[in-house]
């Protein structure tokens, strides 16, 4: 995959302003992490990884705290998210486990237990590029990141990219398919 150009970005932004179905909108520095995520997702899928990416950074400084991709196959962890990993990192990053002035990037919807730890942590936005119909627990099964009953809301804004990081999906099990 080239590289998106700095061109093609506002194209890429455009375009996603129009397809977009959220309350939140998302930023030019968000699309600029989900280009990273998808980079780590496609690196992860050669370690045969189911390729899942994820970046959280500080959302007022857009500073980096960690990079992310799935590692259950490699450590045999069943924990071995991208999201939870991300987090793990970042909250050792700021020397504190409440990450509400954060935001997390992930290419695919978090699952139940990813969300979970999301708003255990106090994430204060999550941006996600592909809905999940199977285990997404945002939009797609339930909607835990939005849940009254819960002690934290989380703000999330869906479809980033969600083009590029179904292809990246499709691609990896179209061809653990054929293996």
């Amino acid at each position: 995959m080239r590289p998106v150009a700095r061109a093609d970005r506002g194209r890429l932004y455009r375009r996603y302003l129009r397809h977009v179905r959220s309350d939140e909108v998302a930023t030019q520095v968000d699309v600029r992490m989900m280009e990273r995520a998808v980079s780590l997702a496609r690196a992860a899928a050669l370690h045969d990884e189911v390729p899942v990416g994820a970046v959280l950074y500080e959302t007022a400084t857009n500073r980096v705290l960690a990079e992310a991709s799935n590692t259950r196959e490699t450590e045999n962890d069943p924990c071995g998210h991208a999201e939870l990993i991300a987090m793990r990192q970042g909250a050792r990053a700021l020397g504190d486990w409440r990450l509400t002035g954060c935001t997390l990037v992930v290419t695919l919807e978090p699952c139940h237990m990813c969300a979970g730890a999301i708003v255990n942590a106090r994430v204060g936005r999550v941006v996600y590029g592909a809905d999940d119909p199977k285990a997404g627990a945002v939009r797609s099964l339930r909607r835990v990141l939005e849940d009254p009953r819960l002690n934290h809301r989380v703000r999330a804004v869906r479809g980033v990219l969600a083009a590029e990081c179904g292809d990246v999906l499709r691609e990896f099990f179209r061809r653990k398919r054929r293996q």
